[in-house]
């Protein structure tokens, strides 16, 4: 059976935010058994990453957490605004950059939002944890985690 919905995660550079929310989603899709009715990507707005895995403080975090997590960063694409229905972001600039990137696509079916818009602890902003500790990207696994999987409940 073709996967009926689709999901994209973005943040800037696409190694640390959005391959962790990538690699909670699908194992929340998976964990549910609707892991098939899901294409789930995710993506950068900017080019700084392409290429490159994600950070090795996101893989040892979801590795505590038992969570399989394989990404090569990329950046978003035309198309990208035209095959997915979601585009979730982690944050203002995120935002920003990609409602301007939308604007200048013929036939945008993406619906541009905050991932944190989906928080049942209504933490609007994940916050890049790039420049921070290993307890930062806890806090980005664990806000994840929650909006995630208040999405995925919204969506099913």
């Amino acid at each position: 059976m073709a996967t009926s919905k689709s999901v994209l995660f973005v943040c800037l550079g696409n190694i640390c935010r959005s391959p962790i929310a990538e690699a909670v989603f699908r194992k929340q899709a998976t964990d549910k058994g609707v892991a098939n009715d899901w294409r789930i990507d995710s993506a950068a707005t900017s080019t700084y990453e392409i290429g490159n895995p994600p950070d090795h403080r996101g893989l040892a975090c979801m590795k505590r957490h038992a969570v399989p997590m394989r990404h090569v960063a990329r950046q978003v694409t035309q198309d990208d605004f035209q095959s997915y229905d979601y585009m979730l972001c982690m944050d203002e600039s995120n935002l920003s950059d990609l409602n301007k990137k939308a604007s200048k696509v013929k036939n945008c079916k993406a619906k541009v939002e905050l991932l944190g818009s989906y928080d049942p602890q209504k933490v609007l902003i994940i916050r890049d944890p790039y420049y921070g500790s290993d307890q930062d990207f806890e806090t980005v696994y664990e806000q994840c985690v929650r909006c995630c999987n208040a999405f995925l409940e919204a969506n099913s």
